[in-house]
């Protein structure tokens, strides 16, 4: 590895922009960097918590082509943890440890999507232009190793209804607006609205597999390359708290402008 390139890592790309790379273990591009956020995370949780009633809560959606029933609005920590993949569908999790396993064995790896909902956020957070709430979502989930996609709300399955469909009509509930459906994701306009704001996140497979693959040397001559050492076949169950702490770190971020700029 010190003298290739191994295939989809950032081995090429940060040598083209630093002239140097950490071929030992990735340096910046790996995941150990997300230490940090956590941590990080983990404070602005309380904050958000404590300060303004908000939680969040993240989950293995779907494992390649084997996806969970979810009821985003009831489902609980408890539900999350009761299983290594962090999928609160039981039957499904089952069936996306036996998939990630075989993987394993095949030194093969899978990919699949996170799913995070953040409860008790009030109308109001949010940008209408540069800074809107779901393009900073947006960019905290794609800052994170391995992702590849990002929607909120109804994202691209929205493209499928018509505007009368889609549309979250309003209705006054205990003396507040509501949505009487969250297709938007909690977010309009680039603001809350006060519905609980979800979204899913893509991630790809894990780029090591135990395979030979064509790849380029340090040399630029044509070579291959076979992975070897600890092989991670699947992401997903470790990336769901770091997508939540990114949420938390957004989240926060918006509620301390919103209480600077209106009080």
């Amino acid at each position: 590895m010190a003298k290739k390139f191994r295939p989809s890592h950032a081995d090429y790309t940060y040598l083209a922009k630093f002239g140097i790379r950490a071929w030992p273990g990735g340096g910046r591009s790996s995941a150990r960097e997300t230490v940090g956020r956590v941590a990080a995370g983990a404070i602005a949780r309380k904050i958000l918590r404590e300060q303004f009633g908000v939680e969040i809560l993240a989950y293995v959606k779907q494992v390649q082509h084997l996806a969970g029933k979810v009821d985003a609005g009831k489902v609980k920590f408890a539900d999350v943890e009761a299983n290594i993949v962090r999928c609160p569908d039981p039957a499904a999790a089952k069936r996306m440890i036996s998939l990630i396993e075989r993987a394993r064995k095949a030194g093969d790896s899978v990919g699949g999507v996170i799913e995070c909902i953040a409860r008790g956020v009030p109308p109001g957070w949010g940008e209408p232009v540069f800074d809107r709430l779901e393009a900073d979502l947006a960019k905290a989930m794609l800052s994170l190793p391995a992702t590849k996609g990002f929607e909120v709300g109804s994202g691209f399955a929205g493209t499928l209804l018509t505007g009368l469909q889609h549309n979250d009509t309003f209705r006054m509930r205990g003396g507040k607006v509501h949505a009487v459906t969250n297709r938007s994701g909690g977010v309009q306009g680039g603001i809350s609205n006060g519905e609980p704001v979800f979204f899913r996140v893509a991630f790809k497979p894990t780029a090591t597999v135990m395979h030979e693959q064509d790849t380029v040397g340090v040399d630029f001559k044509n070579t291959t390359l076979k992975g070897r050492g600890r092989h991670d076949p699947c992401v997903l169950p470790r990336a769901v708290v770091i997508v939540e702490a990114m949420t938390a770190l957004v989240l926060v971020d918006h509620a301390l402008r919103q209480k600077a700029q209106c009080g």
